[in-house]
């Protein structure tokens, strides 16, 4: 009986091949199914006979009891699969579609392994890899807009295990303008944005504790408090941020209100295959006007500004002349250039 320490994976390649109604597979074509994971989790191969023992052994009653049958075809060569559409020696293992999904799914998961921020992705790939018999494609076919320089993501692993874990911490943060302070954080949700990471949870203040999010690129370090974690219990974040663009919850702005935005012929239709917010809609086509029902935030007014003068703020009002006031401090600054073109 074949007890060596890649017979396990040797049966994990034959019963996706047996079970593969697409595919006719022959005894060498077993082979080399079987060695080519082989040769990626061991460095090492064997023979056809290696091939026809593991069949054997699958077919026994005592053993496995797979009903594996040799199909003619094609004058003398015959083929291998199971008479038992559906079969697998293993109860829950993945049919010959899934598995090429897991493994496009490995493939996506594989970019982003080697960074330190991404450090617990190995473990989670490695055992994909050798509980499914299934190697990522060496071949760099998909990119993603991410930013390997940014600082902070090294803690990202850390901190979602501590939300995980109902770990709180000692969080030391530095702003923007260079303070920095401690605070005991009990961490709720981690979430991206704009290639940025956040930590939203619960801060403990001197009189009151309040709900806060931590930039990790400004996050300098953190350790484990010797507090009881404070439990979320009004929190749900599948709907937290579904009222606002970003991270940030704007104290002023507790309901959300409707923002008009009028784009240009050339801008509009990106503006409407990429959706600003899910609440957008288009009220205008002809004027190129949509709606977002959002509470204003300051990531807001940055997704306008970076529109440039393709989009124009119809409403609110209030809005609008914030915008037109900013704009006029942005001219300001290019008042030397004005004054240049004049001469």
């Amino acid at each position: 009986m074949p007890t060596n320490k890649n017979a396990q994976l040797r049966y994990q390649i034959l019963d996706r091949c047996f079970s593969d109604l697409h595919h006719r597979y022959s005894i060498e074509e077993l082979l080399d199914e079987v060695n080519k994971a082989l040769m990626d989790m061991y460095g090492t191969e064997i023979s056809i006979r290696q091939i026809r023992e593991d069949i054997k052994y699958m077919k026994d009653r005592v053993t496995f009891n797979a009903p594996i049958e040799a199909y003619p075809y094609d004058g003398r060569k015959c083929y291998y699969r199971y008479a038992v559409p559906g079969f697998s020696i293993f109860k829950n293992e993945l049919s010959a579609e899934e598995v090429a999904s897991l493994r496009s799914t490995i493939d996506l998961l594989s970019r982003y392994r080697g960074l330190p921020s991404h450090a617990w992705l190995e473990d989670v790939i490695s055992n994909l890899e050798i509980r499914f018999g299934i190697k990522s494609n060496p071949e760099q076919v998909v990119s993603f807009d991410c930013n390997d320089l940014l600082k902070g993501t090294e803690f990202l692993g850390g901190l979602i295990d501590a939300a995980l874990n109902h770990q709180p911490l000692n969080l030391l943060y530095r702003t923007f303008a260079g303070n920095e302070h401690t605070a005991i954080i009990h961490p709720y949700h981690v979430k991206q944005f704009n290639n940025r990471w956040f930590l939203i949870g619960l801060q403990q203040g001197g009189h009151a504790n309040y709900i806060t999010n931590k930039a990790l690129d400004r996050i300098v370090k953190f350790s484990r408090a010797d507090v009881p974690f404070i439990p979320n219990t009004d929190i749900d974040f599948n709907h937290y941020f579904k009222d606002i663009i970003g991270v940030t919850l704007p104290e002023d702005h507790p309901l959300p209100e409707e923002v008009l935005l009028k784009f240009d012929e050339a801008r509009f239709p990106y503006v409407v295959n990429k959706p600003i917010h899910p609440s957008q809609v288009t009220t205008d086509e002809q004027e190129h006007i949509v709606k977002l029902t959002v509470r204003p935030n300051k990531e807001l007014e940055a997704r306008i500004f970076s529109y440039g003068n393709q989009v124009e703020v119809l409403q609110p009002e209030w809005l609008r002349r914030q915008i037109a006031v900013k704009l006029a401090e942005i001219l300001k600054k290019y008042s030397s250039v004005q004054k240049e073109c004049n001469i």
